[in-house]
């Protein structure tokens, strides 16, 4: 069955063991399929009608049900509980703003549920469909894992050439515009950390649980390994990000400064030039040279020689 934006049953396959699959009749029991892989919109009240008919324990249910998930695995009513997350690689979305993805591993298939769709499920289907898919169920988590970290990467790339990016504009021109960039890529590295976190921790249990074996195991290992390298890569673009965004600030609070210390010295230039106009201009009388016709002049030739003097000294004292 292929995924429907609006169906509440998105995914519902019977695996032939070669790598292929074929539609399953929603209206079976899965106790009379073997294996299977079911996949539903949990926020659509069909699907929490559908697993209630089934031999599914309702604390399961719930699980795969609610609303709010981290990562983790859980043992539960002789299964698995999986809960991952994936990047959202939607047209317009975020990619931080990860998809959960709740999987019951139970002892004779796999049931996952889903509110916004993942691209990983959608390759996983395909390949079931040309019959190059996984054999079993362990091999379809693995695989359904894989694709989740392989997606990871490339959004962890696109945040590392955003910030190679931002320090080639430092070098050319380090203006205040980047530092909104470098806050946001910041933030994304931030939001991404939270999930990838405790999605390594899970991947380490999951690999060490006994169903997965051999290849299977592998996979889940490389994937868990890719993970870390990614967590690794994600903490040295947020790293360079604040070293990039400190720099930026550097550079401008150097400009700034710079400006205060010319305002500064303009101010001292001028401050004995005030002083003395502001003397000569009190309404009192004895003030000197104001009945001489040139006492204008001999004023500012005085205010010069003032000027002169103070721009003298201030280069001495090297404040120029």
């Amino acid at each position: 069955m292929r995924m429907n934006e609006s169906h509440w049953l998105k995914i519902a396959l019977t695996l032939d063991g070669q790598g292929g699959a074929s539609p399953l009749d929603a209206q079976v029991s899965l106790n009379e399929t073997v294996p299977y892989w079911v996949h539903l919109d949990y926020s659509q009240p069909e699907s929490q009608h559908w697993l209630e008919q089934q031999d599914i324990a309702p604390m399961v249910i719930s699980a795969l049900t609610t609303m709010e998930t981290r990562p983790r695995v859980t043992e539960v009513a002789g299964g698995l509980l999986v809960y991952l997350r994936g990047v959202n690689l939607h047209p317009g979305a975020r990619p931080e703003d990860m998809i959960a993805l709740r999987l019951w591993v139970g002892p004779k298939g796999l049931v996952s549920t889903q509110k916004r769709a993942l691209l990983s499920l959608i390759t996983v289907q395909e390949e079931l469909e040309r019959g190059e898919g996984p054999a079993d169920i362990p091999g379809l988590v693995a695989r359904l894992v894989d694709q989740l970290i392989w997606r990871m990467e490339d959004v962890i790339e696109n945040l590392e050439s955003e910030v190679e990016d931002c320090a080639l504009s430092i070098e050319e021109s380090p203006t205040i515009s980047l530092t909104p960039r470098l806050s946001q890529i910041r933030r994304r590295s931030i939001t991404l950390r939270r999930f990838f976190a405790p999605q390594r921790e899970a991947l380490m249990k999951l690999q060490n649980e006994s169903m997965f074996a051999g290849g299977d195991a592998l996979l889940l290992r490389e994937a868990g390994d890719r993970l870390q390298r990614l967590l690794e890569d994600l903490d040295a673009a947020r790293e360079h990000a604040t070293l990039l965004q400190e720099e930026v600030f550097s550079v401008q609070n150097e400009a700034i400064n710079d400006r205060m210390y010319l305002l500064a010295m303009i101010t001292a230039l001028f401050l004995p030039l005030g002083f003395l106009t502001g003397l000569f201009g009190i309404n009192v009388g004895g003030l000197p040279g104001v009945d001489d016709p040139a006492g204008f002049w001999w004023f500012m030739a005085g205010i010069g020689v003032v000027s002169l003097g103070v721009l003298v000294w201030m280069l001495k004292r090297r404040w120029l």
